[in-house]
């Protein structure tokens, strides 16, 4: 089943007074306008070259980095620092490392993101975790997290896929069909721009944090 990320939005989508989130998107770093087009089973770019691709073979948006120059554009999530983040355990919001002890990673998600009003044994998300400051702070200042979240320790969080452009084939190039999840087992992941990455957080304990 494609991934069903967590309903609330990223903190770099609100603003917090004073604070860019380290995955929020620049006016400067726009994503690159270099046409898709059909490559094999699925979709690539014209002068593709490795690093447009990761591990796992799955095609990424192109976008340029340069955070602080231009204006910071809240609603956007900066794809390839979204995916820094989530691989490497980094805050959302500051950059620096997440918040770990023996619970787990620290990660701070809707409870949208059950329908049944009870926690599944596992949930995806392409929510990056975050330091503990930060997540106190989110969660006072983010209209979305202040309404209505949770916090997590996560014990085990396993990449299961991607959020992206998923196109069609179509004459003379590719067309983008829809914008959705799509788990690494799916054979549209050949037909996906990726532009974030999702995990699955399969063990996990839900904790209270101290707000003042």
């Amino acid at each position: 089943m494609p991934p069903s990320p967590s309903a609330v939005p990223p903190v770099s989508s609100s603003r917090l007074p004073g604070v860019v989130p380290y995955i929020t998107a620049w006016s400067s770093e726009r994503p690159s306008a270099q046409p898709v087009v059909h490559r094999g089973t699925g979709i690539g770019f014209a002068d593709e070259a490795p690093y447009d691709r990761d591990k796992d073979g799955v095609l990424w948006t192109r976008t340029g980095h340069s955070p602080g120059a231009g204006r910071p554009e809240f609603g956007q999530v900066h794809a390839l620092r979204q995916r820094r983040a989530m691989r490497r355990l980094l805050c959302q919001v500051c950059g620096r490392q997440a918040s770990r002890n023996r619970e787990g990673v620290l990660w701070v998600i809707g409870e949208e993101a059950t329908s049944s009003g009870s926690w599944p044994d596992d949930l995806t998300t392409s929510h990056p975790p975050l330091c503990e400051p930060c997540a106190v702070r989110s969660m006072q200042m983010c209209p979305h997290l202040r309404r209505r979240s949770v916090a997590l320790r996560v014990r085990v969080h396993t990449p299961v896929g991607v959020h992206g452009a998923l196109y069609q084939p179509g004459g003379p190039r590719p067309t983008m069909w829809t914008v959705a999840g799509v788990t690494y087992d799916d054979v549209r992941i050949r037909w996906t721009r990726a532009g974030q990455l999702v995990v699955r957080l399969d063990s996990y304990t839900v904790v209270r944090l101290d707000r003042p």
